[in-house]
């Protein structure tokens, strides 16, 4: 049997929708790792009967997201993927133009280097590179983080139309992460307009009790910030006169990254 045989029963009545978006998705998985398969081969993988498997790829059929390849009975990935896979490619896109550049800071300056998107009211990392002085093997990829207690969040945060920030910062909460994590609108606002101001932001045991990051903006083709840049390592190294100190490099990191992405600004 497969590695992506499901874990549930398959005798007995279905539980729910959830089982038949399971499959759907483990449908996907099989094609995208085989290229093509049949309904005979889909079924086995899945461990259900041929009927079953049969209106799974029907379904997906239907949506565009598996097609028959010629008249063989096979199926494979339609284009119906690709549109679903647009609404992430920006940053994809990012990921990629950063990584020699993400590579290059973390040896010069030192310390992790991160890259980072907004998603809904977070701040989550794309990719990481650990610096040649990194104490932990912390691995931030795939990590939600808070705006208001990250150095990326804050920088994403100031770059945002007032409105729009007010509106998500009264969904959201300031909640208390740390001792240091700032909790007042007004103390944040102020952080924010001189990050704007400076061109970056920080966060000194906001996030992390012992950890200190800085931020600054990746802009897109039309001059939008899409992506935050970040350094952090140990209080006791990257101290706040070192954030200040090492900002410059930083910033022209990001707007390396900017050029890549398209800006001409």
């Amino acid at each position: 049997m497969s590695n992506f045989s499901p874990d549930y029963e398959t005798t007995g009545p279905p539980a729910g929708g959830v089982q038949s978006v399971d499959r759907a998705i483990t449908v996907l998985e099989i094609l995208a790792q085989r290229g093509e398969a049949g309904v005979s081969e889909v079924a086995a993988e899945i461990d259900v009967h041929k009927s079953t498997a049969f209106r799974l790829l029907g379904a997906l059929e239907a949506r565009g997201l598996v097609e028959q390849a010629g008249e063989r009975g096979k199926y494979r990935l339609g284009f119906g993927v690709v549109r679903l896979a647009g609404a992430v490619t920006g940053r994809i896109d990012i990921t990629q133009q950063s990584r020699s550049v993400c590579e290059r800071l973390a040896e010069e300056i030192g310390e992790t280097v991160n890259v980072a998107v907004m998603q809904e009211h977070y701040a989550i990392n794309l990719y990481q590179v650990r610096g040649p002085g990194a104490v932990t093997a912390h691995n931030w990829v795939g990590q939600l983080t808070p705006l208001h207690a990250t150095s990326s969040g804050k920088i994403l945060l100031a770059h945002m139309p007032a409105k729009e920030r007010a509106a998500l910062l009264s969904e959201a909460g300031l909640p208390k992460v740390t001792p240091r994590t700032l909790t007042a609108k007004t103390k944040l606002e102020k952080h924010l307009a001189e990050a704007r101001e400076r061109g970056y932001s920080w966060s000194l045991e906001e996030f992390e009790e012992g950890l200190h990051a800085m931020a600054a903006p990746v802009r897109d083709r039309d001059g939008k910030v899409i992506a935050a840049l970040s350094a952090s390592g140990p209080a006791y190294r990257l101290t706040e006169e070192r954030i200040h100190e090492v900002a410059p490099v930083l910033v022209k990191g990001a707007d390396e990254v900017s050029h890549r992405m398209g800006y001409l600004g």
